[in-house]
């Protein structure tokens, strides 16, 4: 459970990744340009959320 708490936003981020070139194959390619968007925007979000989280416990 712990490795799925560290990794579920790299791994959420993957499988959006794995959507968008999959719609690219199928081709979809303004579907496959609008979710390729979606793996950085989830990181994005991941990394300030545990920066919020972080600077809560501290203080």
């Amino acid at each position: 459970m712990k490795f799925i708490n560290s990794w579920y936003p790299i791994i959420i981020a993957f499988l959006a990744l794995v959507y968008s070139v999959a719609l690219g194959l199928t081709g979809d390619f303004e579907g496959a340009q609008y979710s390729a968007h979606w793996p950085g925007t989830i990181l994005l979000f991941a990394i300030a959320i545990r920066q919020r989280r972080l600077t809560n416990f501290k203080n």
